[in-house]
């Protein structure tokens, strides 16, 4: 399969191996009551900090588990000021590379920067899908090239769904270099392609207008479409007959590149099934009858225009409807109608959505609206790096769960909820526990490294056993201030049946022996303790 490289790739090709494991410190909850400083147990989470270390730090919960990824992430445009959807060039983006890449990074042009940046966190969305999950990635022309062919490498080209066409701009900007920019590319990828199913669209009232039912047929609405097909007599020479219309008896025979679609045998089916159209005064070329369908659905397609899914100029006015015409102004966000399409099509009631480029706030905003719809109970959980993260995200998410707008304009709220939470100290430092962080934090992530599965509820019984997976039972012997052993009289207060265990303690007594015979792995702390 043929891959990209670029300068600084070698520096970040397995770079998310070595990303420090941080913790997510809740700051606040929200619901319909306001804000609160206790813990609302929602399952929503808006999250600020670098998304790189965020979503490392949401892989012991939700590796493998989100259905559906959306990313808005910076198009590269070369504008060398911040502006939404063009950060490269962003003072916390420059340390990164600085850091990661090494000197060879002052050398690198935009498009080296941009790789750089995208490469480790690809990787780890790419884990965090569940198996049956697909990611959309919306970008332009600048980038599209470039992030097709890594995203091949990291989700394998196999597993490519397709390239979306949105229509985001519905005006001609005839002041134009070139071509007046109307699209976006969504590039879509599953994480295993043939365990991910699409939902059908729901057939709408523009659909539905299209079917009449002038003969009163029995079996419903109907719209007729072309009897033949893009085949020619040459290729498909039993598709070139001549066919009878009764109402004239005219013989009638298919262009020799446009053959019927059908054969003679099941032509005469058709026409024994009445799905043969003649036109209105039914003297015309025949034409199939297709029946309107309401419970299947309609399968999506590849270009999405702005009646359907929003434009640009939509998402500015819903920003500005919440906010007011003063707010700090996205000049791009994207429409809800644009991130609920997806949702339609990619989620189920239940779904985790995650958005880790979130600005402000579209993909939460649109998980409640459609939960509001459909009495889902979808979870959003949304990484913003930038310090309007509170003020401008999470402020933006409470406003639709409350309502916004005044007098005929105001919208109702969604009803919802979610936590904010701020990327707190790293677990280890210098390969040492960080004392910092709590004990259940600590043991989260060492069940984590050893399982991949999320921590148990904690056993009253046992307070140091981890969890059991896989018929071995693992045990974290720790405390914050005090040495621990492994020893008889820990080996003495093991309830749990198992048939291996692994235990972590600072030192170890048992003998060699010992230790075979109960079949258990002594793990020190901390040195032991794997990496993610």
């Amino acid at each position: 399969m043929p891959t990209l490289n670029w300068i600084g790739k070698d520096k970040v090709l397995n770079h998310h191996l070595e990303v420090p494991f941080h913790v997510l410190e809740r700051q606040y909850s929200f619901d319909e009551a306001g804000k609160h400083e206790e813990d609302n147990g929602s399952e929503n989470m808006i999250i600020h900090g670098d998304n790189l270390l965020a979503l490392k730090s949401l892989l012991p919960k939700y590796e493998g588990k989100i259905k559906c990824i959306y990313i808005d992430p910076p198009y590269n445009t070369g504008n060398e000021n911040w502006v939404y959807n063009d950060n490269v060039n962003d003072p916390q983006m420059q340390h990164w590379l600085h850091q990661v890449v090494g000197k060879e990074g002052e050398d690198l042009s935009r498009h080296d920067k941009w790789l750089c940046m995208m490469y480790p966190r690809l990787k780890l969305l790419q884990r965090l899908l569940a198996e049956d999950g697909v990611i959309f990635i919306s970008i332009d022309d600048n980038e599209q090239a470039n992030l097709k062919l890594i995203c091949d490498e990291i989700f394998g080209a196999g597993n490519f769904v397709t390239n979306l066409i949105w229509e985001k701009k519905f005006s001609r900007a005839n002041d134009a270099k070139y071509f007046s920019e109307q699209h976006d590319h969504i590039l879509i990828y599953a994480k295993q392609k043939n365990l991910f199913f699409l939902n059908k669209l729901p057939v709408e009232e523009e659909q539905t207008s299209r079917y009449k039912n002038p003969d009163n047929d029995p079996r419903g609405a109907w719209q007729s479409i072309a009897y033949n097909c893009n085949k020619n007599a040459d290729e498909r020479p039993n598709l070139y007959y001549p066919v009878i219309n009764p109402n004239t008896g005219k013989e009638i025979w298919p262009d020799r590149t446009r053959v019927w679609s059908y054969t003679k045998d099941r032509h005469e089916e058709n026409v024994a099934n009445n799905l043969v159209y003649w036109g209105a005064d039914g003297r015309g070329k025949p034409r199939f009858k297709k029946f309107l369908d309401t419970q299947s659905g309609l399968v999506p397609m590849t270009i999405w225009k702005t009646d359907f899914a929003g434009d640009n100029q939509f998402s500015r006015k819903e920003y500005r409807a919440i906010f007011g015409t003063d707010a700090f102004d996205f000049s791009t966000p994207k429409p809800t109608k644009l991130i609920q399409r997806i949702l339609q099509i990619a989620t189920n009631k239940d779904s985790i959505i995650l958005d880790s480029f979130a600005g402000s706030g579209t993909t939460a905003h649109a998980v409640l609206n459609m939960n509001k719809a459909d009495g889902g109970n979808r979870k959003f959980i949304c990484i913003e790096m930038m310090d309007y993260a509170d003020t401008i995200t999470a402020e933006r998410v409470k406003r639709v769960i409350n309502g916004y707008g005044e007098g005929k304009k105001a919208v109702d709220g969604t009803g919802g909820n979610f936590s904010y939470y701020e990327l707190g100290e790293p677990l280890l430092v210098d390969d040492k526990l960080n004392n910092v962080v709590s004990t259940e934090k600590i043991r989260e992530y060492i069940y984590y490294m050893e399982t991949k599965q999320a921590l148990p509820e904690a056993s009253a019984d046992e307070p140091m056993l981890l969890g059991v997976y896989h018929g071995a039972a693992y045990y974290f012997n720790y405390e914050k201030d005090a040495s621990t052993t492994l020893n008889a009289a820990f080996l003495k207060s093991i309830k749990t049946q198992a048939e291996a265990y692994v235990i972590y303690a600072d030192t170890c007594v048992l003998s060699e022996n010992k230790l075979q015979q109960f079949h258990i792995t002594f793990k020190k702390i901390p040195r032991d303790i794997a990496r993610l």
